[in-house]
């Protein structure tokens, strides 16, 4: 066994289905090419996300409704973790049919581009019984008559579809994604890693730093995970860890809004769209971006744990000894 086992996020190898991802692959996908626009969503489509949580709980038995069926203001709708199963009903406990609805969800949630790749991460991390088997469900409301959310959640994997039942909340609520590629302990350069390309924007920003600049940026040792605090919201413009995007140049500011476009680029458009909204609602000069330099793999100053922060949003990178990120974004108060 590994000797860096960890409970909250074992190893998993049995598994390896070619991630038909890498690391130069990724990093095509990111905001380079991202630039979405602000328009106002639309009604659910009949083949949407939205629809099929409807059809899935309609399908659901009496027994299936007693195993995953909340009510909407139920606590653990918005718990986020990275590494947990929100409820006993795996996937494969369900009808085929009822299987193949919860993976269009899944698939559905994620854009076009990024969907396979993020469906391959799941199936990889998820040990040798993949997807299915790795994956639990929950049903939060009544679908179709008010205020619902569908949350799945495995390892490396806390996703939610709530029709924007959530108000002011992107993505439904707190997400987590992560990714152990080639191994549990992966090298500096993150081989095969599905979001090792968003660490790589983050440090194309640092390099763009004068050494005035990265005294503000770089710091000894992150906050670290601890669950739902992992992504609270401070609602402070100042002060925060890093440096402030206002005292960045143009050309800077520029690129870091890339490293925003690269965590919202694995997400649908209009899920991505609302947390650009919020983002640039709660002001882009309020960001603050940190590294922190004693997690580094490597010790070859690519800084592997970072953050981007600002008072109504939180992407925490903890990319030591792999992947694990959180990310929180909401319209400001």
């Amino acid at each position: 066994m590994n000797s860096d086992f960890r409970p909250d996020c074992p190893s998993s190898s049995s598994r390896r289905t070619f991630l038909r991802t890498s690391t130069g692959a990724a990093a095509g996908i990111g905001a380079a090419s991202f630039v979405p626009a602000l328009a106002a969503k639309k009604k659910a489509a009949p083949d949407s996300p939205e629809t099929l949580v409807k059809t899935f709980h309609d399908s659901l038995s009496d027994e299936q409704r007693k195993m995953i069926c909340f009510p909407f203001d139920h606590k653990l709708r918005l718990k986020v973790d990275n590494n947990w199963q929100i409820t006993k009903a795996k996937v494969k406990s369900f009808t085929k049919d009822q299987q193949a609805m919860i993976k269009s969800i899944f698939m559905g949630i994620h854009s076009e581009e990024y969907a396979e790749k993020v469906f391959d991460q799941v199936e990889w991390d998820s040990g040798i019984e993949g997807f299915e088997g790795g994956s639990s469900v929950a049903v939060f409301g009544k679908p179709g008559t008010g205020k619902f959310e569908f949350v799945l959640s495995g390892r490396h994997c806390t996703r939610r579809c709530d029709g924007d039942s959530v108000e002011g909340a992107a993505f439904g609520g707190p997400i987590f994604y992560g990714h152990a590629g080639k191994s549990f302990n992966e090298g500096p350069k993150h081989e095969e890693n599905a979001y090792w390309y968003q660490a790589v924007t983050a440090n194309e920003v640092y390099q763009m730093l004068d050494g005035k600049q990265r005294k503000v940026a770089l710091l000894g040792k992150s906050r670290g995970e601890r669950g739902n605090k992992t992504i609270e919201l401070t609602g402070k413009k100042t002060g925060l860890e890093g440096i402030r995007a206002g005292d960045l140049s143009a050309d800077q500011k520029d690129h870091l809004m890339k490293v925003v476009g690269d965590l919202l680029a694995p997400f649908r458009k209009q899920d991505s769209q609302e947390a650009l909204k919020y983002i640039k609602a709660g002001g882009v000069d309020n960001l603050h971006l940190a590294f922190y330099r004693d997690e580094n793999i490597g010790k070859d100053e690519v800084w592997d744990v970072w953050q981007l922060e600002g008072p109504n949003m939180i992407s925490y990178f903890r990319g030591k000894p792999h992947v694990h990120a959180w990310l929180h974004v909401r319209k400001p108060a």
